[in-house]
């Protein structure tokens, strides 16, 4: 079998066999195929795409090429949330301690932030102390004994993903649904989970700006899942403006505490029932997702999603009295707010310019070679439909670098779009995706 003949074929138009795709990833992986020849297959898929059956085989073969968690000696069904990321997107934060609340087993293997913000672990290494290095067997033994562990991704899963990722990334082929989907779902099967809950997001902030993208991304998905014998949902949701109020690490970390104390913004405690509902139903706890929301409100009405999330944080190193004492967290040497130019409704708020604010505050990453400053980020005032008088407050930036402030506020001022009008409100939610197909909110 030659590469040559694989790209040609792919080239024409043709459908790849499972031996094809597996010699292509196992050969690459290896360092066996050169990066032009790969670069040459990849580009053929993302020009003539691939089908159903292909995208399963090339996500298979991706999931072999490192190690598959085996989560067997954790008790219940083990259910993972991934999402495709977003601006404020705290949301694993709360979730994982709320389900483990509920009794779902969490054992998630997250990673860090390239881009607007730090990713899950970057913000929960804003707890003091909190460690997300961790042996196999605590893993194992933290999930059993309370129900959670957060621990960060082993560099030898999926090892072909890593490679042709980065290689997609600069031969303009990562826009393509199969190679997103396969991208995806080969780290989530071999993490090892029984059951997948996808937050696909659209809008301006997220990966896929169409509806009809994102759909078409979480059914390839749950597809995948589904023909490797893992229960997968997708929930599809908004990302036009940034989830809930805080971007920015320390300051989301706060955020998804006082979601834990039934206290945060109402969309992100939406997002936060609705993916929680449909994990409580996969794990096979809630008889139906009515019955799931009734335990996620009474475990945070009892209190029971926050003392879960002091004995996480605790029993990962860090220092359980920041969910009650805020100035734990790192703070920011400036705190200052930003004032509308304008009155009128707010029309538009762009998260992807708002979350380049932030990264340029020092929220997140332009290379993976930054240092995050994990006390910058922006609180927002205002969200899409409120009614702001000139001199009004739009939010409040926290910052320590000095000389990046007046780019992120110019930035920031941007994305906001005021008008005399008021803007319909839109849908936080706007369909699931299950193996039974497509239900549009």
């Amino acid at each position: 079998m030659r590469i040559y003949d694989i790209i040609r074929k792919k080239r024409d138009k043709e459908v790849l066999t499972k031996e094809e795709i597996d010699f292509f990833v196992d050969r690459y992986s290896k360092g066996q195929i050169p990066d032009y020849q790969a670069s040459a297959l990849l580009m053929a898929i993302y020009l003539n795409k691939m089908n159903k059956q292909e995208t399963a085989y090339l996500t298979e073969a991706m999931m072999n090429s490192g190690e598959v968690m085996d989560l067997s000696a954790i008790n219940g069904v083990k259910v993972d949330k991934h999402s495709t990321g977003g601006v404020g997107d705290k949301t694993t934060i709360a979730l994982a301690p709320l389900m483990a609340a509920c009794g779902v087993p969490v054992a998630k293997m997250s990673g860090r932030g390239l881009g607007h913000t730090g990713g899950t672990l970057d913000k929960l290494e804003a707890i003091p102390g909190f460690s997300i290095e961790m042996s196999s067997k605590k893993f194992i033994d933290s999930v059993n004994d309370i129900k959670i562990a957060v621990c960060g991704q082993t560099a030898s899963i999926a090892v072909a993903d890593k490679k042709m990722y980065a290689l997609r990334d600069v031969t303009a082929t990562v826009d393509n649904i199969s190679l997103i989907a396969a991208s995806i779902m080969c780290k989530k099967l071999a993490s090892g989970a029984d059951a997948i809950v996808l937050d696909v997001k659209t809008g301006d902030g997220a990966f896929m700006k169409t509806l009809d993208d994102s759909f078409a991304l979480a059914k390839e998905m749950v597809e995948i899942g589904t023909a490797m014998n893992r229960e997968t949902i997708a929930i599809i949701s908004d990302m036009d403006e940034p989830l809930g109020s805080a971007v920015g690490n320390s300051l989301e970390v706060i955020e998804a505490i006082e979601a834990l104390k039934g206290r945060g913004p109402k969309d992100f405690m939406t997002l936060c029932e609705t993916l929680g509902a449909y994990m409580l139903v996969s794990s096979k706890i809630a008889s139906d997702y009515e019955d799931g929301v009734r335990r996620i409100k009474e475990a945070l009405e009892s209190g029971a999603a926050l003392k879960k999330f002091k004995e996480f944080v605790s029993n990962q190193g860090g220092n359980p009295e920041v969910a009650d004492d805020y100035s734990l967290l790192p703070e920011a040497n400036h705190i200052v707010e930003i004032k509308s130019d304008k009155t009128g409704f707010i029309d538009k708020i762009e998260a992807e310019a708002v979350g380049v604010s932030a990264m340029v505050l020092g929220a997140g990453r332009e290379t993976k070679e930054d240092k995050l400053d994990l006390s910058a980020g922006i609180i927002l005032k205002k969200k899409v439909g409120d009614f702001v008088n000139e001199g009004d407050t739009l939010a409040v930036m926290h910052f320590n670098r000095e000389n990046k402030f007046e780019d992120a506020k110019r930035r920031f001022k941007n994305a906001y779009i005021i008008s005399e009008e008021k803007a319909e409100p839109k849908k936080l939610i706007y369909g699931v995706v299950t193996k039974d197909g497509i239900s549009k909110f």
